[in-house]
């Protein structure tokens, strides 16, 4: 053998002696834990979602139950939840902007959809707040016909549904993330 097929030997065997040895550092996420300590699913299961505070038949009231019920369902699936030992407190904005306007009939062809969510995890024990962040979603909607008013309407709250989805994987991201690594 060349010098320089033993050498790459040589390179190849201390990489591979490497990655054997970090084999055992990963574990997936969700895993259950051999040491009997709670594992991810249940930690998430113990947040309790507490209705959010806006006036009742408005639209934020709608779209903040939209929100709740997306992050809950991300959090528990189809299980009943644990009992709670932490809350998530959400409070949230919306806002809506033309992107762009026909010309000749000055109504919109183009819409956004704006949220932006700030979000507070207590721990119920301690009543002390662990984690805070905040987080925002835009999503764009058309509309078929500028005189079509349904149209309108149902394109806007698919995107809006669409947008409370976002926040919903963005807030159980961040809550999966906390409760793995403890920061």
């Amino acid at each position: 053998m060349s010098l320089a097929r033993t050498r790459i030997a040589a390179r190849l065997i201390a990489v591979l002696a490497l990655a054997a040895l970090t084999a055992g550092c990963f574990q997936p996420m969700y895993a259950e834990h051999a040491d009997g300590t709670p594992g991810l699913r249940e930690k998430l299961m113990g947040v309790d979602l507490p209705p959010v505070d806006k006036p009742n038949a408005s639209p934020d009231a709608r779209l903040g139950v939209e929100i709740r019920n997306a992050l809950a369902f991300k959090l528990y699936g189809n299980a009943t939840g644990m009992p709670p030992t932490h809350r998530l407190v959400l409070k949230f904005t919306t806002s809506r902007s033309d992107l762009m306007t026909n010309a000749a009939t000055g109504l919109p062809t183009s819409e956004n959809v704006g949220i932006d969510a700030q979000y507070n995890l207590i721990e119920i024990a301690t009543n002390k707040s662990v984690m805070t962040g905040t987080t925002f979603s835009r999503v764009s909607y058309d509309m078929p016909g500028s005189y079509q008013r349904f149209a309108r309407t149902r394109a806007f709250r698919d995107a809006e549904d669409r947008a409370a989805q976002e926040i919903a994987d963005n807030i159980q991201t961040r809550l999966a993330s906390f409760f793995s690594t403890g920061a």
